[in-house]
C-alpha cells in the first residue's frame, strides 16, 4: 500500500467524520487545540494529521477511534519511513562475495583492495542509517514527523453558562482537555464515566454500550440533575454523553442507569 492510497483514506475518514457531525472546519478549530487551516490540510490530505487530531476529532464527534486510529498507524509509517526496505544492504553482499571465492587464487595485494571494497560499502550502510535516524529528527524511539500542532483551547462556554449543553458542542470535551474521575461498569458492559473538564469548570457522564431505552442520570449535591437516553439503533454502541453541570469536584455526584424492564443501578463519584 503506498503513501498516496494509506494518507488518502486516512483523509477520507477523517472528512467523512467531519460531514456527519455537521460541524464546519471554524467550529473543529473552536473545539479542538488545531487551527481552521490545520484542519484544511488534515482533511484534504496536504499535510499528515497528527495522531493526536485524529484522536480529538473521535472524542469530539462521538465516533469509535479504532479504524481512524489504525489508519494513522500505516500512513504514520509511510510518512516516517519506517515501512520502507532499506536498498543499501546489497552492495555490502557483493564485495562480500568477490572478497572470499575460495577456488581462485588472489594476490595479498588484490585480497587488501577487496577488504577496503568491504570496509567502504559497510561504511556506506553506516553512513545511509545515521541520514535516515537525521531525516527522522534523530529520535531513537521513532516518534512520528507528523508536526505537533501549538494547542489553542477555545471552549464556547464556563461553569453556569454550560449548564444542560452538550462537551462535544461547546468544545469541552476536546482530547487534552479532560480528566475521568470514576469509572464504572453495570450490567451489561455499559460502561460509565464521570468526566470533568477543567477549563469549562464542568462535569458530565460518558458512556458506551448502551441499548436503545437505556437511560443514565448524572446528580450532583448541588441538586442539578441531567441525564441521556440511548434511542434507536443509531446509538447502540456509540459514545454517549449527558449535558454539562458546572463543577470541579467529583466528591458526592451520583451515577445512575436504568434499563427497560430491569432495576436501576447507581454508583456513587
Amino acid at each position: 500500500m503506498t503513501v498516496l492510497v494509506v494518507s488518502g483514506q486516512l483523509a477520507q475518514a477523517l472528512r467523512e467524520i467531519r460531514e456527519r457531525s455537521g460541524l464546519s472546519l471554524a467550529a473543529l478549530a473552536a473545539r479542538t487545540p488545531y487551527s481552521k487551516s490545520s484542519w484544511e490540510r488534515y482533511l484534504n490530505g496536504k499535510k499528515p494529521a497528527p495522531r493526536q487530531a485524529v484522536a480529538a476529532l473521535c472524542e469530539l464527534t462521538g465516533t469509535p477511534p479504532g479504524r481512524p486510529l489504525a489508519l494513522w498507524e500505516l500512513a504514520d509509517a509511510e510518512w516516517s519511513g519506517r515501512a520502507r526496505p532499506v536498498p543499501v544492504a546489497a552492495p555490502v553482499a557483493a564485495p562480500v562475495s568477490a572478497a572470499v571465492e575460495p577456488d581462485r587464487p588472489v594476490s595479498p595485494a588484490r585480497v587488501g583492495v577487496r577488504w577496503w571494497a568491504v570496509a567502504g560499502a559497510v561504511a556506506g550502510v553506516v553512513v545511509a542509517c545515521l541520514a535516515t535516524a537525521a531525516f527522522l529528527g534523530g529520535k531513537p524511539d521513532g516518534q512520528s514527523r507528523a508536526a505537533t500542532e501549538p494547542l489553542v483551547r477555545n471552549p464556547g462556554c464556563r461553569a453556569a453558562g454550560c449548564e444542560g449543553r452538550s462537551p462535544v458542542a461547546m468544545g469541552c470535551g476536546g482530547a487534552g482537555m479532560i480528566t475521568t474521575l470514576a469509572t464504572h461498569t453495570a450490567s451489561g458492559g455499559r460502561r460509565l464515566e464521570l468526566r470533568h473538564a477543567r477549563l469549562c469548570h464542568t462535569l458530565w457522564v460518558r458512556t458506551t454500550g448502551l441499548l436503545p431505552g437505556d437511560r443514565v442520570e448524572l446528580s450532583l449535591p448541588t441538586g442539578h440533575t441531567q441525564q441521556v437516553t440511548a434511542e434507536g439503533g443509531r446509538d447502540a454502541g456509540q459514545y454517549l454523553a449527558t449535558p454539562m453541570t458546572a463543577g470541579d469536584s467529583g466528591t458526592g455526584a451520583r451515577i445512575c442507569l436504568e434499563v427497560p424492564g430491569g432495576r436501576r443501578e447507581c454508583f456513587t463519584g
